[in-house]
């Protein structure tokens, strides 16, 4: 499979060529989505070759039922699977009453799609010759609206180019869909009408077990030479409806079907109405028409870049690889909702059951945080404080008590929902992100509110799950973390990993600090959490001896901690003398060899000196990227952020650079081959670290800005904007110089390189 064939551009995402092995890979790519739903970018029109259909409504899920070969106590009793939703966009089409479709035409040429990613719209165009020999000219027009999230819109356009010819269009929806993902090929979804009225049509459907009330909707109508066609009604199954639009078509011109179609759901109306909603929004996109609706979109979308584009000069592949993962991230997650996270995948497959994951508050927060505002990022720790009783029970389960929190490792409800047992059980650092995400969010943005009113409840929990998680070995007298998974998961079922040791003390120490901070300035908060959680200061001081007294695995010999107690028992083998048809070796290796190596799958040791930076020197720093990076084979998406941030620390820029494209491009270049399965969209977020913390070198300093710019030697020039505490400051990076332009109405003091720098409103300041 040709794995390059995505067209270098700055603001599109290009396939030129109709390859039909490409076919999964491009789903995947050119997938669309708007925060409320999304798709992968699967024909309108039937195609028979391989394909990985898939429609989803953000927020809708089915607990399908664990499978594995034994249970152990403490299992998760589902995998909560992301639904593939009833389709709406499907559009049969008929050439002198023969089914068109790509996969049996005789010639297909001038093959085309497009993302644009500055407006927010797909298109797709083609010539062919369909089997029975008429030869057409289309042109395909997609998008999902912002301003109206429940609606989708599609302009397909057919020029018949050697004969007349009759084309009919059957605009259609089908419930009748499955999951690629599925553990029994259990029924997810329930049809309990199916209705066309003139040029709408409707489907109403549920989802087994969690009852999702949803309505697929369509209206579609038809121009030819100036004039509307009229559609009948064609055909209405138990879980399936099309209309019907028949024309005769001279050579040489154009007909073309507009089709809006969308869901609402029960999530966000009541049940008996989601069918007058539908209408509701069919009607309004009516009197905006096609056109209108993708002039807002072009807007919406200008105003999402005015605040978070990164523009890079003179390396067009380094450009295209930011924005795509900017636009995705956006399409992805708006902030508009609290009850919804963003998914490992997104809207663009199904794969790890499109959950929460630590993703979210490792890597996605601080994206958010400064390309919108402190209420998007508000609502990510909202999310989490909304699911802390969920996270007692998970805990419980497993046999802590006293309120003890473990968040889960993969949620849809708060509930753990991840069923393979060194992930579920062990990978219990998930906790440790979730707290530092309360640091970060106030250490970005200065709102210390979040941390009374909820933050503190679930620092609480999590520390109360770090005591009663260590035990106290005699033999070192120190507490020490038994039977764990880092981030690393080439190693499981590990003692004492380092990362999580250390999350643990920090935890630890930072929950009894805010309960102080709390104590003093919020007093009644303070009151009404003690009350609610029963904590002594006899407790505390539980905690603060296990804090005291943590166990670090640490290697004299080598001057550096260790990942886990028995790192150096290894065979230590390098990744550069690793022949290169053995890797990637999570598809070439057993998984006994892969944790019987020393291979890292991300950054572990090196995650923790990410997240806790002000506690190490720079030379603690370069001592453990020497020693560590050497062994990781960066096969987990989340890799290669951290190490370009820690290179770029170390000035080791031309190495910085490399995993920037490497994290830029993950997807786009396929390099670990799997993107046909969806992208890797809470890793993106890491990009968009690479270039602002790594390149950049901003970090919050004594609660300031502080910014250390250095800029890779393939580029003339980046710029970014953040929103740091309502202030928007754009960065732009040369050679030779960095300027600082401050929005605003106050002047704001920032260092660079060390030294104070003040910014006046609206003036550009060069350093």
């Amino acid at each position: 499979m040709n794995q390059d064939y995505i067209k270098p551009d700055n603001w599109s995402i290009i396939e030129e060529g109709f390859d039909s092995e490409n076919m999964k890979s491009s789903e995947s790519i050119f997938s669309i989505g708007n925060g409320a739903m999304g798709q992968r970018a699967n024909f309108e029109e039937t195609y028979t070759g391989e394909t990985f259909q898939g429609s989803y409504i953000a927020g809708v899920y089915y607990p399908d039922k664990t499978r594995v070969g034994w249970w152990k106590n403490g299992y998760p009793e589902y995998f909560a699977k992301v639904l593939n939703a009833p389709n709406w966009i499907g559009i049969k089409i008929y050439l002198n009453e023969e089914e068109f479709d790509l996969a049996t035409c005789k010639k297909v040429s001038k093959f085309r799609r497009e993302l644009n990613m500055q407006e927010g719209i797909y298109t797709r165009s083609f010539q062919a010759v369909s089997a029975n020999n008429v030869e057409i000219d289309v042109v395909v027009k997609r998008f999902l609206s912002l301003d109206i999230d429940a609606v989708g819109a599609i302009s397909y356009s057919v020029k018949v180019l050697n004969s007349d010819a009759s084309v009919v269009f059957e605009p259609y929806l089908d419930s009748g869909i499955t999951n690629e993902d599925s553990n029994w090929d259990d029924k997810f979804w329930n049809t309990t009408k199916v209705n066309a009225d003139d040029n709408r049509a409707f489907i109403e459907a549920h989802t087994m077990k969690t009852e999702f009330k949803t309505c697929t909707f369509m209206q579609a109508s038809l121009e030819y030479d100036g004039h509307e066609v009229t559609g009948v009604p064609l055909e209405k199954t138990d879980n399936f409806v099309s209309l019907k639009f028949e024309q005769n078509v001279k050579a040489n011109t154009s007909i073309t079907l507009t089709k809006f179609g969308g869901y609402v759901v029960s999530r966000n109306h009541p049940n008996e109405e989601l069918v007058q909603v539908a209408k509701n929004s069919l009607s309004e996109v009516s009197a905006i028409g096609f056109d209108g609706l993708m002039q807002k979109q072009k807007d919406a979308w200008a105003a999402i870049w005015e605040m978070s584009d990164i523009v890079i000069e003179g390396d067009t592949k380094a450009q295209q690889g930011i924005r795509f993962n900017i636009f995705q991230l956006n399409q992805t997650y708006l902030g508009t909702d609290s009850r919804l996270n963003i998914g490992p995948k997104g809207f663009t497959g199904e794969k790890y059951g499109g959950s929460t994951y630590w993703d979210t508050e490792a890597y996605c927060i601080p994206f958010y945080m400064a390309t919108k505002d402190d209420k998007v990022a508000r609502k990510l720790l909202k999310y989490r404080y909304n699911h802390l009783e969920k996270a007692i029970e998970n805990a419980k389960k497993l046999g802590f008590s006293n309120g003890a929190a473990l968040y889960p490792m993969v949620t849809m409800n708060g509930e753990e929902c991840h069923n393979e047992w060194e992930i579920t059980f062990e990978e219990i650092h998930r906790n440790g992100a979730i707290a530092f995400a309360i640091h970060n969010y106030f250490r970005y943005t200065g709102d210390y509110s979040y941390i009374p009113e909820m933050g503190l409840e679930v620092l609480i929990g999590i520390s109360r799950f770090w005591h009663q998680r260590v035990n106290l070995s005699k033999d070192k007298n120190k507490y020490v973390m038994l039977g764990v998974t880092g981030p690393n998961e080439y190693e499981n079922n590990v003692n004492n990993n380092w990362y999580t040791n250390y999350l643990a003390k920090w935890c630890i120490n930072y929950t009894l600090t805010q309960l102080d901070k709390v104590k003093n300035g919020y007093p009644d908060d303070y009151h009404r959490i003690i009350g609610k959680t029963k904590l002594t200061d006899r407790e505390c001081d539980k905690w603060k001896k296990v804090a005291n007294k943590m166990y670090f695995p640490y290697s004299k010999e080598h001057g550096v901690f260790l990942q886990q107690d028995g790192f150096l028992d290894k065979d230590l083998v390098r990744v550069d003398e690793l022949p290169k048809s053995e890797r990637p070796i999570n598809q070439k290796w057993s998984w006994d060899r892969i944790l019987r190596s020393p291979y890292i799958k991300q950054a572990d040791v090196l995650q923790g000196f990410y997240f806790f930076e002000e506690d190490f020197s720079t030379e603690d720093l370069e001592k453990h990227f020497d020693f560590y990076e050497p062994f990781t084979v960066h096969e987990s998406s989340l890799s290669p952020c951290v190490h370009s941030i820690q290179a770029a620390k170390l000035g080791r820029m031309e190495q910085a650079y490399n995993f920037y494209l490497r994290t830029s491009r993950l997807d786009l270049d396929d390099y670990n081959k799997e993107v046909e399965e969806g992208l890797h969209i809470t890793s993106m977020a890491g990009t968009w670290m690479s270039i602002v913390e790594g390149f950049g070198g901003m970090r919050v300093v004594n609660d300031k800005l502080s910014f250390k710019p250095q800029i890779p030697n393939q580029w003339k020039a980046y710029s970014f904007k953040v929103n740091f505490r309502n202030r928007i400051i754009k960065v732009n990076v040369t050679a030779k110089e960095t300027t600082f332009h401050l929005k605003g109405t106050e002047e704001v003091t920032i260092r660079v390189n060390g030294k104070k720098v003040a910014l006046l409103p609206d003036e550009l300041t060069t350093v």
